[in-house]
């Protein structure tokens, strides 16, 4: 396990990470074998990549935020809040994507990430929040579980689970 210099935190993107961004999402690409190309756009202007991530943006066709669950300059991942669900978000996709990058696995950040990311949600005014997974995706399961999801059944390939978002006021 690597040690990190600071408490990881959900921020919006920045250039401070860039080295250990293109760098793990290299790596993830590559275990995942899916497409890198656009990593050379992003390595040519990183500070006009991070520009157009940050804030409130339409993606999917609803408002959406993206967040960098950052240490110090350490990238460890990526979550997605969209602040609607379309019919097809509904199906697949929900109110909440993430992802942690390979160095960065089966350490708690993933369950750690998405509370924090519910913590946003309920800033946005959202009672509760969709998130779906492949039936193989076991880690996301339970990090969704960990985090309160109850299972609503299955749809578009995916498993479907909702959270409720609490006031913040639980511990009282």
């Amino acid at each position: 396990m690597i040690s990190l210099p600071s408490t990881p935190q959900l921020r919006w993107p920045t250039t401070d990470v860039r080295t250990s961004y293109l760098t793990g999402e290299q790596a993830d690409c590559l275990l995942r074998t899916t497409d890198t190309d656009w990593l050379g756009a992003a390595s040519d202007d990183f500070d006009g990549f991070v520009e157009v991530r940050r804030g409130i943006r339409t993606r999917w066709g609803v408002p959406s935020t993206v967040y960098w669950y950052t240490a110090g300059e350490h990238y460890l991942g990526t979550l997605v809040i969209r602040h609607e669900l379309t019919p097809e978000l509904h199906e697949t996709g929900g109110h909440i994507g993430y992802h942690v990058v390979a160095p960065w696995r089966r350490q708690g950040h993933a369950t750690r990430m998405l509370a924090a990311g519910l913590s946003h949600c309920r800033e946005l005014g959202l009672d509760r929040a969709l998130l779906t997974c492949t039936p193989d995706n076991e880690p996301s399961r339970r990090v969704i579980l960990a985090n309160g999801g109850v299972a609503d059944g299955h749809a578009g390939g995916e498993d479907r689970f909702w959270i409720t978002i609490g006031s913040g006021d639980e511990r009282n």
